[in-house]
């Protein structure tokens, strides 16, 4: 019973594939060898149009049906957008989701490649093309992505409209929580769930048991410090290489062939995340201020965060889960049997020493432009830099304001807060919107540190934060 359910879980994983509108293009034929053949070297501008304009999974939806997502919505918001001209209904269709536009195309999102048939694919800025004060900053994590949302809808509209490719299309994306609270992704679990399905060269296998994992929702981190880290993910898990970045690509119309004709892309993908600017703090910054913070920063904060300025460092520590004391849920969640088939995959290059298989905790991240990429904690349970610094203080539940809502004083969202979330559970959005760190995996508790901090140096290390 337990292998025809899983054959019945690859059957609808290759059907939501092959009823997909639009399936990714083939590999392109080799092209014939010349002699010699010059290196390939990395290009960062490249890197940025293959996130934007190739489509390496799938499209799951179509314009059309964008454009008529508001008739499912609750009837105060569908009788505004009914009201509403074309272009302010897409904005509101924007802004509801948390999609942001592309700066050479304002109509079409920064988050899905659009292709010229008007299919949408979903990209790397998905997650990490935030905005801060209207102001896209790609690389930034997306803290208002409503994933879970967009593609329940998108398959309520199908249903309404009997719509079959399209509702197949979303089943492969429904069948793994995409995340619980607006912002927040299940992106590891969804890697780890179809790579299940692959052998060492990433041929499509039906395993000999169901994975074992805990789904657990995630903050995207900042691109920007790509360049800085060595090692990939939260846990320092895998040193840092391209082919990890092609985890999520293992939808089943992707085989062998197209990773490895899409190598070459990666490595210019891996390129353009290394050369993303770090964001300047748009504001006036205490001068004297934030000198005295830079010392309580470098006694308190540097030996795991690093230091900045002329000759900055970063010691990429990892610290013990029962030591930094924050959520254990994203450490916990993945068992050591699936880091062993990670060390074996395609994606480690015959590289199986680069794989920590026994992590002992999170890696403190580097700082620079943290100003930028709230909200805070692997899981995103801390809304500003302020409650980072007042640990008593962080709220129990929380939701922003509005896509483009932010917190100059406390630096970070700006949040309403709740002693607990609410209660009514009829509306998805709306409970998605609230932050619970009741929940499981949601936790704000932990990393304690700035208890050795006087409260005048906490105000002269958030002055400090805005400089980096």
């Amino acid at each position: 019973m337990r292998r025809a359910a899983l054959l019945t879980v690859a059957v609808l994983l290759a059907g939501a594939a092959v009823a997909a509108p639009q399936d990714t293009p083939p590999a392109p034929a080799p092209a014939t060898p010349v002699e010699p053949a010059a290196p390939f070297v990395p290009s960062a501008a490249r890197g940025y149009r293959h996130i934007l304009d190739t489509p390496y999974i799938p499209s799951t939806f179509e314009d059309d049906d964008v454009d008529h997502l508001y008739t499912v919505w609750p009837a105060p918001l569908r009788a505004r957008a009914e009201a509403a001209t074309p272009a302010a209904r897409r904005a509101m269709t924007f802004e509801r989701y948390g999609l942001t536009p592309r700066p050479d195309a304002p109509d079409q999102p920064l988050q899905y490649v659009v292709d010229a048939q008007g299919r949408w694919s979903l990209n790397c800025f998905s997650c990490h093309g935030g905005q801060v004060e209207h102001q896209v900053i790609p690389g930034a994590p997306n803290a208002h992505f409503a994933f879970q949302d967009l593609v329940d809808d998108i398959a309520r509209l199908a249903t309404e409209r009997h719509d079959v490719p399209t509702a197949m299309a979303t089943s492969l994306w429904r069948r793994i929580p995409l995340g619980t609270s607006h912002g927040t992704t299940n992106a590891v679990v969804f890697s780890m769930a179809l790579g299940a399905f692959r052998d060492t060269e990433l041929r499509l296998v039906l395993p000999k048991e169901a994975p074992k994992f805990v789904h657990h929702d995630l903050d995207a981190p900042a691109w920007w410090n790509v360049r800085k880290r060595p090692r990939l993910y939260v846990d320092g898990v895998t040193k840092k290489s391209h082919r990890p970045l092609m985890q999520f690509l293992m939808v089943p119309s992707n085989g062998p062939e197209r990773f490895r004709a899409w190598d070459a892309d990666f490595r210019d993908v891996l390129a353009y995340l290394e050369s993303v600017p770090v964001p300047r703090w748009p504001g006036a910054v205490d001068a004297a201020l934030a000198a005295e913070g830079r010392v309580a920063f470098e006694r308190t904060c540097a030996a795991c965060h690093g230091t900045y300025g002329a000759t900055p460092t970063y010691p990429s520590v990892a610290v013990a889960v029962e030591d930094v004391g924050t959520d254990r849920v994203r450490h916990d969640a993945i068992p050591r049997s699936e880091r062993e088939r990670y060390a074996r995959s395609w994606f480690v290059d015959g590289r199986p020493e680069d794989v920590d298989l026994d992590p002992k905790g999170y890696v403190a991240p580097p700082l620079d432009g943290v100003w930028a990429s709230a909200p805070y904690l692997h899981n995103g349970a801390v809304p500003t830099l302020w409650h980072m610094l007042h640990p008593d203080a962080r709220p129990a539940a929380w939701r922003r304001k509005g896509p483009a809502a932010y917190d100059r004083t406390q630096v970070g969202l700006d949040v309403e807060v709740r002693a607990a979330a609410p209660t009514d559970r009829t509306d998805a959005w709306e409970r998605r919107a609230w932050f619970d760190t009741t929940a499981v995996g949601k936790s704000a508790a932990g990393h304690r540190y700035p208890d050795a901090l006087t409260d005048a140096e906490r105000r002269a290390v958030l002055e400090y934060l805005k400089t980096l």
